[in-house]
């Protein structure tokens, strides 16, 4: 959420953002409203002060034995007007919480102008796509070959957009995750965290899926409980409504979580194999900052989402997306796409992104300065690394084999027993 004062004293700024965003969302109105909300809010401290004045004065006749019956019927009236006032300040503190809660985060001024996926920017590609003698197939033939995927089965135990992985496919995602963990704990710093994989709705207001993108969430009927669409949700609300040392920053978490998304809208896009689903696993980065320091640390997260490619060896690219595909809450996020023999193209497996304050100022994230003492909101920051499913299609691609069999990562092995590949029984 934008700060009130900001938005105030920037008109011209934000609705240039919206514009670059080509955001629907329009300020019309903003002014009128936080007129309309600062004067009644001063009018009120008038009379409250007035009412003050008239308290210390009635307590000096009545000491003095003298007369205070005019000035007390004159103050019932003020009191009167005072809690009209008050009453009528709550809608416009309505009006202008709904006002905010609809506006993006202002993209950074780095970020790419454009009006769709096709103007997002490459900003670095790595490993060359392999070629082929043979047809290539897509995970789902591979995986049913192999009988490790199971999409039938899946859709009769729960519908569409679900998977149910078994011998080897299971031991593999498995692997992946493990192995995704120990690196970020390990080798880059992260401290791991096993979150509940339900928040309820205070936790989903911190971090923007709420109120905004409720039909993209599952609910837990009779609850204020919602099934979490990334570890991005919990593991960013373990320090709402908190101060921090602000020598203990910055703070870098990693959690292992399913994900759970309605994928409302979606319908009809990536309905073959797993690319989309309903559930899936995946690994998240999440980083609190200071402000200072959030753009090396968007920079540092990103590379520690990327090394897990290349250690797997899977070909990337890593686009910083324009400011029509940024997400609501980023000023700026790196997508790391893979490359898919099947589809020919790359595609999404990690986004990475600085939300700045946008998140803290919802959810209350602040530190304490150490050289001047003073409370100051941080900078939030998440990537994944990686989305497990994904990456298992990746691997079943990019490593398939003439014979039908699925060569292993080698960094990958020590996870799967040794196992080199994976072939037909």
């Amino acid at each position: 959420m934008l700060d009130v004062k900001f938005v105030r004293e920037n008109i011209p700024a934000v609705e240039e953002a919206l514009r670059r965003r080509r955001s629907a969302v329009s300020l019309e109105g903003f002014v009128d409203i936080d007129r309309k909300r600062r004067e009644l809010m001063a009018k009120t401290e008038v009379l409250r002060a007035e009412r003050n004045t008239a308290s210390e004065e009635i307590g000096r006749l009545r000491r003095e034995k003298k007369d205070a019956s005019a000035l007390m019927e004159k103050m019932k009236d003020v009191a009167a007007r005072i809690k009209e006032m008050e009453t009528g300040l709550p809608e416009l503190e309505r009006q202008m919480e709904e006002f905010l809660l609809n506006i993006p985060n202002v993209p950074d001024s780095s970020v790419p102008d454009g009006s769709g996926e096709e103007d997002n920017a490459v900003v670095r590609t790595w490993g060359t796509p392999a070629t082929y003698s043979f047809p290539v197939k897509d995970h789902v033939d591979i995986g049913e070959d192999l009988d490790i995927l199971d999409f039938e089965r899946a859709a009769k135990i729960a519908g569409g957009r679900f998977c149910l992985s078994k011998g080897a496919g299971a031991l593999l995602e498995r692997a992946l995750i493990n192995f995704m963990l120990d690196v970020h704990t390990r080798e880059h710093g992260y401290t791991e965290m096993l979150p509940p994989f339900m928040a309820n709705s205070a936790s989903f207001f911190g971090t923007g899926q709420l109120p905004k993108f409720e039909e993209d969430l599952f609910r837990v009927a009779g609850t204020d409980y919602f099934l979490v669409p990334t570890a991005e949700v919990p593991v960013t609300n373990i320090v709402r409504d908190e101060i921090l040392p602000g020598d203990s920053l910055p703070l870098k978490m990693t959690a292992y979580t399913p994900c759970f998304r309605a994928e409302a809208g979606s319908y009809g896009k990536d309905v073959r194999g797993m690319i989309r689903q309903h559930q899936f696993n995946k690994v998240e980065l999440v980083k609190i900052c200071r402000p200072e320091d959030s753009w090396a640390e968007l920079e540092s997260l990103t590379a520690d989402a990327e090394v897990i490619l290349r250690r797997l060896g899977l070909p990337y690219r890593a686009v910083a997306l324009c400011t029509a595909d940024l997400g609501f809450s980023s000023a700026k996020t790196y997508d790391l796409e893979v490359w898919l023999p099947s589809q020919n193209r790359y595609r999404e497996i990690s986004s990475c992104s600085n939300f700045t304050d946008f998140q803290a100022r919802r959810a209350k994230i602040r530190y304490r300065d150490g050289a001047s003492g003073k409370t100051r909101l941080a900078h939030t920051l998440n990537g994944s690394a990686l989305a497990a499913g994904r990456t298992v299609v990746a691997i079943l691609e990019n490593f398939q084999q003439e014979d039908g069999s699925v060569v292993i990562p080698e960094v990958l092995r020590p996870y799967m027993n040794g196992m080199e590949r994976i072939s037909k029984r």
